[in-house]
């Protein structure tokens, strides 16, 4: 059978198969997946997003130590440098001196040389300089001896320092990786609800901070009045409020975008008084006040494990960076569970007269929660 038959008939062969061949069953539609509670999507978020917002801080608290030690490891190399220095120069001295003591040596010692002289006067005088010589070298053999301890155990605080930094950088590349992926489950989870139920959750949200700045105003916890700031809280009040819509971002502390932390300590900064950089770290470090005492520019601490941080801004408000996809802005005082408050100048008096930095019409825009996709 020629070659263009033999194609000819598994053609037709293959095609009789599929005319006989029994029509496919169609697979039975799946069953519909149950659409989870709006309140049960608006918990998982806020977890996730407290989850985040913890290991930014710390990252936060790496980065600050690994700052500390490089300026540690660059101390240890300049002062290794001076002790080489150091110990090069009583080298030499040390090398002089025997130089000196070889090309005067007589080998006789110095009460034959006292009787065998003609000037008993000179050599009294010759044994006076001999003898600073040997005082002299032994002082510089003991500098070259402290000088040579000195530059060792440099030496080996330069090396524990180094490996101390190293460690540091690794485990906050491990932290970051860390951030980036609890961002990456938020925006997973973001990206899979749809328009109304985004909706839904921000409203709900909306209506649980309404309803606990409402039970916390009603509870007498804050004061009826604000009281006036510090100098100092007052200009932390106003470097914050000149910050409002700019973007969350973990991780940074100005200029063009803050975390909660980096925007707190910013403003603290500017106002000439210098604070921890994490939110853990101002929460243990800096006073603690009752709520009733807040005035502008204390800081408010948030969830058990002082995870979040905002700056007071009187009447039950406070300037924060929310979380990643918002942007800074004025919030109720209880848009988050508040652990406590701390103020970073507790021996400053306040203000006699105090005016209020004016807030634009967009302050208390956007969700509190930051419910968009976060910025990677």
């Amino acid at each position: 059978m020629s070659g263009r038959f033999l194609r000819l008939a598994c053609t037709a062969a293959v095609a009789a198969q599929a005319v006989l061949a029994p029509a496919p069953v169609a697979a039975a539609p799946a069953a519909p997946v149950p659409e989870r509670p709006v309140a049960e999507l608006l918990t998982d978020l806020q977890q996730r997003y407290r989850q985040a917002e913890a290991a930014t801080e710390t990252y936060n608290a790496t980065e600050e130590r690994l700052k500390r030690q490089r300026a540690e490891v660059d101390r240890l190399d300049d002062e290794l440098a001076g002790s080489r220095r150091s110990l090069h120069t009583s080298e030499a001295a040390a090398g002089r001196l025997a130089r000196q003591q070889y090309q005067s040596a007589t080998g006789l010692s110095p009460y034959l040389r006292l009787l065998l002289a003609r000037d008993p006067q000179h050599a009294l005088d010759e044994g006076h300089v001999i003898g600073q010589l040997a005082r002299e070298r032994a002082r510089t053999v003991d500098r070259l001896a402290d000088d040579e301890r000195k530059r060792s155990e440099l030496t080996r605080r330069a090396r524990t320092a180094l490996d101390t930094r190293l460690a540091l950088a690794a485990r906050q590349k491990e932290q970051r990786d860390e951030v980036r992926a609890r961002l990456s489950d938020v925006e997973r989870m973001l990206a899979a609800l749809t328009p109304d139920q985004l909706t839904a959750v921000a409203g709900l949200e909306q209506a649980g901070v309404t309803a606990a700045q409402r039970r916390l105003t009603t509870s007498g916890a804050l004061a009826a009045t604000t009281p006036p700031p510090s100098p100092e809280g007052d200009r932390a009040v106003r470097y914050a409020v000149d910050q409002l819509g700019k973007p969350y971002r973990w991780g940074t502390a100005g200029p063009l975008s803050y975390d909660c932390s980096g925007l707190t300590q910013q403003a603290w900064d500017h106002a000439g008084t210098a604070i921890p950089r994490t939110s853990q770290e101002q929460w243990s470090g800096l006073p603690h006040i009752p709520l009733a005492d807040l005035r502008p520019g204390d800081l408010v601490v948030y969830f058990p494990e002082a995870t979040h941080v905002a700056l007071y801004l009187g009447d039950g408000k406070v300037v924060q960076a929310p979380r990643p996809g918002a942007r800074i802005k004025v919030s109720p005082i209880a848009a988050n569970p508040i652990l406590g408050a701390v103020r970073p100048d507790p021996r400053a008096r306040p203000l006699a007269r105090y005016t209020p930095p004016k807030l634009p019409p967009s302050a208390a825009q956007g969700p509190d929660e930051g419910y968009r996709a976060p910025n990677l």
